[in-house]
This record gives structure tokens, sequence and C-alpha cells, in this order.
């Protein structure tokens, strides 16, 4: 049996203002199927996004970001797209979007354990660049 897997990964970004394409990492999504594995952690730095527009729904921008993981679980409180598989799932979420929540482009990587693969990730692409944790808020799945 194999020691190591490959998984694919995403940075979740918020774009406050489209326009200007300046965004906040604030979360990953990985998927390695040879572990059955799909899942989302997210972390909202409200300081980052209110220097980038200060006129920002945090709220609803919390909102949409909390679908994110519930759509990795599936099922019925996931809606329609809860119903597809894993896989087909992870693909619609990392699907190129002109709107304030948008994907980086999908990665792979070779790891043991995707869970642990997942919080390095959020550690180096998302939290590493804070000063402090003031104004950061886990999310649903976080």
């Amino acid at each position: 049996m194999h020691d190591h897997h490959t998984y694919d990964y995403a940075i979740i970004r918020v774009v406050p203002r489209v326009e200007r394409e300046e965004f906040v990492n604030v979360g990953v999504i990985v998927s390695c199927p040879d572990k059955d594995f799909l899942e989302a952690r997210t972390e909202l730095d409200e300081q980052r996004l209110a220097a980038l527009d200060p006129t920002m729904d945090i709220e609803t921008t919390r909102a949409h970001l909390a679908t994110i993981p519930a759509i990795c679980v599936g099922g019925a409180q996931a809606g329609p797209i809860g119903h597809l598989s894993q896989r087909e799932r992870f693909f619609w979420l990392v699907a190129p979007r002109s709107t304030v929540i948008q994907l980086s482009a999908v990665h792979t990587g070779y790891c043991k354990n995707p869970a642990a693969a997942l919080e390095q990730l959020l550690k180096t692409m998302v939290l590493r660049h804070r000063s402090g944790t003031q104004g950061a808020h886990k999310t649903a799945g976080g």
C-alpha cells in the first residue's frame, strides 16, 4: 500500500473590489481522492480586508465563505451541489469566477496525511503574513 498520496489544492481569496484585482488569501481547499478527502479551512482577516476596502460587508463575506466547507462535506445542507461526487464538488468550487470570492489555480502536492497538508497550507499561504491575530476570525470549517 502506498504511503504517500497526491492531492490537489487551491487558495481561497477575497477580492473586495474585483476591478482592482487586489486580494487577501483567506483559506484553502484540499482534495485527495485516494484518501476520500475534501475539506476547506478559512480564516478571515478583517483588518487586511478593510485596508483594501473599508466599505466591505464582512458579515456577508463570512456567510459566503461558510458555504465552501459545507459544499466540501456535501449532502442536502450543501444544496444541489452537495449531491455531486466529492471530486465534482472540488472542481465546481475551483471553477473560475469574477466575484468577490475567487480561487487560485489548482496546484498538486504529495503527502501522507491530507488533513496535515491542509493545515500546513493554511499556515503558510493564509496566516504567515499576519503581524497579529486581532481582527482575524475563523469561519465555518475553521
